[in-house]
Order: structure tokens, then sequence, then C-alpha cells
């Protein structure tokens, strides 16, 4: 038998989802057809590159050419996310030297993250791509390893069908302007403050 609490929560559910679909407008003067979005995921919550490899699986599936660069991730990597992408053929590539915070030599680091930067604003202006990720490209950005002005210029002079989705931690207020799509992922609960380790398959 269900219990009261449940019940309650179904008739009051039941009374809102009625009134909402009563009130239901579709809005006007949304537009039809295919247009570039920027979109950021930023905050300090898990979820934000998961997120992005989600949109891309969902491109994927619609025809549209892909390609993710890793701003941190070195090139050899290989966690489930890119063992699931070379199934795919979807293309990936990583630009760092791994997390900041272990890294032996920063100027090395911030030398990566120029260069990589290179390699995606070519991708991005090639017109080759339908959607482009810059995962943790909020770092350099935040770091100063790359210059926003150029970022900027770049992401505006794009084909205006590109979507780009930028994901990572504290995401500059002009990027954040600039987009058309924001999602701030904050934690609530997670495992690691609990003692448990990150898990195959979920965090690698």
């Amino acid at each position: 038998m269900t219990d009261p609490t449940t019940e309650q929560r179904r008739a009051q559910a039941m009374r809102e989802l009625t009134e909402q679909r009563d009130n239901y407008k579709k809005r006007g003067g949304i537009s039809k057809g295919r247009r570039g979005l920027l979109i950021v995921n930023t905050g300090k919550g898990k979820g934000k590159t998961t997120a992005a490899l989600g949109l891309m699986m969902r491109a994927h599936g619609r025809g549209l050419n892909t390609k993710m660069f890793q701003f941190l991730k070195h090139d050899t990597a290989k966690f489930g996310e890119h063992r699931t992408l070379d199934q795919l053929e979807i293309p990936y590539q990583g630009l760092g030297d791994g997390w900041t915070w272990r890294s032996k030599d920063l100027e090395n680091s911030a030398e990566l993250a120029a260069h990589g930067w290179t390699l995606a604003r070519e991708a991005i202006l090639s017109g080759e791509y339908d959607l482009i990720v810059l995962d943790e490209f909020t770092y350099p950005l935040k770091y100063g390893w790359v210059p926003w002005s150029e970022v900027e210029a770049v992401l505006r002079a794009r084909d205006p069908r590109l979507h780009v989705v930028i994901t990572g931690r504290g995401a500059l207020p002009e990027l954040i302007e600039l987009a058309d799509t924001v999602s701030e992922i904050q934690p609530v609960k997670h495992a690691y403050q609990a003692g448990i380790g990150g898990q195959q398959g979920i965090e690698y």
C-alpha cells in the first residue's frame, strides 16, 4: 500500500501539473533551424565534462561532425570517455599535462595550453565541424595562459551554425556574458567528502 506521504505528493503534483498543462502557451518568436550556440558548463559540482560528452553523443546521433579538445588531460589518457569516443570514431585531443595541482612545470602547462588553443582555433575556423567541445578551457582563460580577447574574436568569427561547448570551473564573466546557454553546476554532496575515492566508469 502506498504511504500517506506519497499519496499527498501525488495529489499535489497532479493538481500542479494539471494547472500547468491548462495554462501552457507556446512562446512566440522562437527561431527555427540551426543556429550555433555557445554553451558554458561551469561551477564546482561534478558533471560539467559529462554533460558536454552527452551533447557530443546526441550530436553524433544526429549526424553532426564533432570534436573535443581537452586542455588538462594529456594525449595518452584512456579514461572511459576516450574508449567510447574511440568506438564511435569521434575525434578528441588531449592537450595538457594533467591536473595543474600535480604539474611539475607550470610554465610548460601554460605553453601546452597556448599551443592547444592554436589547434582548437584552427578547428573552430576551419568550417569542418558542427560541434566543438573545449573541455576544461576555463582554466587557461582564468590563468591568463590564453588571451580572452583573441578567444572572443574567434568565437564571434566562427561559422554561425557551429556549436561550441566550454567546460570548467570559474568561467570568466566575459565568457558568461557572451554565451547563449550557461549552466552552473554546484555540489550538494559528493562521495569524496565521505572518504570514497574516484570510481572507474564514474570519475574516469
